[in-house]
């Protein structure tokens, strides 16, 4: 048996993405092979790719670098003191982040700790949907404390991290709005937010009197967005790159503002779990690409125009 992995071989445009053969790893301590049947495409991985931001400076000398930070499938092999998990168990996580990565592999070596068990209700496909994007997602509304009665504004709603983003706002019993391109909005509407076209006109011109701004897109469309905002509103910025240009300028607006690094919590992941186990959160999956296509996966996830999700499928 072999291990098929996907490689960043050095910084670039998806040519650099390699596959490469090695052997099926062993478990150590405290660990659980996985045999690894989706693992999530997310920005993060684009951005390393190709050389840009955190992940990649710390990996500059450590290429060939297996990216991915979320896979489900099925435990094949618990190591040594790991007892957590049993054989043919199906599992999700979040793994690796920032720096290890690792989940572009059909097989991983995986501590325990880092992993949810996914109930018989759940499909593999959105359990790997689910990781980073929603706890970054959850993590951002907990940041600025959104309760109820907020209006809430949430760029980018459509992506990965707002369809998410935009149904716990909506749980929370906040008035949600979102920015998004005409095709997605009546999906916006399906998830109960009150969708904006962004190709028509900047959002500063649509909304006003906003509590809360959750940015997801970054650079000078954040920079509009913090026009529609009341005094003392809150904002939280995930894109990384931009993150302190947008909250130097929101503090000098008066507004508190932050920027955030998504942190993996198991617990989290557990009840997310449970919500789309018994139909309170629904995952959108755009496309579910053969590893052996995983150039074409990065460069839909480039176009800036993903509906939910994107996943890689180790198995064929």
């Amino acid at each position: 048996m072999e291990n098929k992995q996907i490689a960043i071989t050095q910084f670039g445009d998806t040519d650099v993405l390699a596959i490469q053969t090695g052997q099926i790893p062993e478990p150590k301590e405290g660990e659980v092979l996985v045999e690894v049947n989706f693992a999530g495409v997310n920005p993060i991985d684009v951005k390393t790719r190709a050389g840009l931001g955190w992940a990649a400076e710390q990996n500059k000398d450590n290429l060939p670098w297996i990216p991915g930070y979320d896979i489900a499938g099925r435990i094949v092999k618990c190591g040594p003191g790991a007892e957590r998990f049993q054989e043919s168990d199906n599992v999700a996580g979040f793994i690796g982040f920032p720096v290890q990565g690792g989940g572009y592999s059909q097989y991983v070596c995986v501590p325990e700790s880092l992993l949810s068990y996914v109930p018989p209700a759940v499909t593999l496909e959105a359990a790997a949907a689910i990781p980073l994007a929603g706890q970054t997602a959850a993590q951002a509304l907990n940041k600025v404390k959104v309760q109820e009665g907020d209006s809430v504004l949430i760029l980018a709603g459509a992506g990965g991290v707002g369809h998410l983003a935009i149904q716990f706002a909506v749980a929370a019993k906040a008035e949600v709005y979102t920015t998004c391109s005409e095709r997605n909005l009546d999906y916006m509407a399906t998830l109960g937010a009150h969708a904006i076209n962004y190709e028509f006109a900047p959002v500063s011109e649509r909304l006003e009197n906003i509590d809360v701004l959750i940015d997801l897109v970054g650079g000078d469309i954040a920079l509009d967005a913090l026009k529609c905002l009341n005094d003392n509103a809150r904002v939280v910025t995930i894109p990384t790159i931009s993150a302190e240009m947008i909250c130097e300028k929101a503090k000098l607006l008066g507004f508190d503002a932050t920027g955030m690094l998504v942190d993996p919590d198991p617990e989290q992941m557990d009840t997310m779990l449970y919500m789309i186990s018994v139909g309170l959160l629904k995952v959108e999956i755009q496309k579910i690409y053969p590893y052996t296509e995983v150039a074409d996966a990065h460069k839909q996830m480039e176009s800036g125009h993903t509906r939910g999700k994107i996943l890689l499928n180790m198995k064929c």
